[in-house]
Formats: structure tokens, C-alpha cells, sequence
């Protein structure tokens, strides 16, 4: 399979196929054990590979701030006082969050709180955006808030998406490519090509049938 800039991919499959395995391969959590994964020099050192994970490991009892959760993405990045405003003035906006900086992390709903999570990775000003099944726990309506958040960033500021999920409704609206996960091998493609009856009922077993609204 290979990514291009500016695509917003899918990764779906039964549990255990392997999704969040590539994703940690990706960001140079794990060597691959066979085969050849390469980035692009712009993000090859990683630097530029925003994360946004399924929840925030932050303890709660600690009195945290927006505008300072946001301030943790550039941990490690040394960046002058003149850019780091910046950079969050910007980070916030993006995700509609730019009027909440001085209020308290954890009063946020759980839609905020994953935006705030989404602007902690911007702030780093990232080419490739990786979000690992970040709508879990979201209402069907947040959700589809949150999805038009990062459908804005890709079209408006061409960040290239990999999005995991178990939600199949998502990547039929919200897909430009697709890869179906199942029994250690991966079916990858523009996304109707991919989410077809017989692939997905060999990856799942079953029979599955999804609708498309692109």
C-alpha cells in the first residue's frame, strides 16, 4: 500500500488485525519484523507525525488549563516564546477551541477534550495527522463535529490522514482510501473499491453491507 499527500485513509478490520501495529511502526514505535516501510524525507524524522490517541492519560486531579494542555505538544521542539504563541493561537483556532484557553481542561465535553487533543498535535504543525480510533466514546453528533474538524484540516491545510477505526459508517462518508485488515494481510484502495460485500465478509466472517455518501 502507499500514501500519498493529502489523502484521508482508513484503516478498519476485526480486533487484533494489526491496525495499531502499523501505526506504532509508523511513528518508529516498533522495527517491522519483515518487508520494507518507508516515509517521505519530509517526514522521516518523524517530527512532522502528529498523533492523537483514543483517550488522554493526563491525571484528572491535576489542575490543567487548555491553553496549557495544548502547550505539551511541543515537548521536545525548541521553539522561541514569539512562535510558541503562535503556534497555539493557530493550534486552537483550527479546531474552534481558540475563545477556551484559560478554561479548565477537564470541564471540557468529551468532543472538546478531543479536539484539545487534536490541537496538542497541531501545535507541532505536522504533515501527517494519525489518529488512533479517536472518536470512541463519542455520541453519534460529536462525532460527526469532531470528523468535520479533521476533514477541514486535510482540505484546508492538506494534512494527510490515517485514521483507525471499527466504525465502517465513518470511512464510507469521510474516506478517500481505505485499508480492510484481516488474517495478517491487508486489501488497500480508494475506499469503494476496498469496502465491498465479499471483502468484508472475509474479513469479518459475516456478511456485511455498507452505504456510500461520496
Amino acid at each position: 500500500m502507499e500514501v500519498r499527500r493529502g489523502e484521508i485513509w482508513f484503516f478498519v478490520g476485526p480486533n487484533g488485525s494489526g491496525k495499531t501495529t502499523l501505526l506504532r511502526a509508523i511513528l518508529g514505535l516498533l522495527e517491522p519484523r519483515a518487508g520494507e516501510l518507508s516515509l517521505d524525507p519530509i517526514v522521516a524524522p518523524r517530527e512532522l507525525i502528529g498523533f492523537v490517541p483514543q483517550r488522554c492519560d493526563l491525571n484528572p486531579t491535576l489542575p490543567t488549563t487548555v491553553r496549557e494542555f495544548v502547550l505539551l505538544g511541543l515537548v521536545g521542539l525548541r521553539v522561541h516564546r514569539r512562535d510558541e504563541r503562535e503556534r497555539l493561537a493557530w493550534a486552537l483556532a483550527k479546531v474552534g477551541l481558540a475563545a477556551m484557553a484559560r478554561r479548565n481542561y477537564w470541564a471540557l465535553s468529551g468532543g472538546q477534550r478531543q479536539r484539545a487533543l487534536v490541537a496538542r498535535t497541531l501545535i507541532r504543525r505536522p504533515s501527517l495527522l494519525i489518529l488512533d480510533e479517536a472518536t470512541t466514546g463519542l455520541d453519534v453528533p460529536t462525532t460527526e463535529e469532531f470528523l468535520h474538524t479533521i476533514a477541514e484540516l486535510n482540505r484546508a491545510d492538506g494534512l494527510t490522514i490515517l485514521f483507525v477505526t471499527h466504525d465502517l459508517t465513518l470511512a464510507t462518508r469521510h474516506a478517500t482510501h481505505v485499508a480492510l485488515f484481516a488474517g495478517g494481510r491487508v486489501t488497500a484502495g480508494p475506499g469503494r473499491d476496498v469496502l465491498n460485500p465479499e471483502n468484508l465478509q472475509r474479513a469479518y466472517g459475516v456478511p456485511v453491507e455498507v452505504g456510500w455518501d461520496r
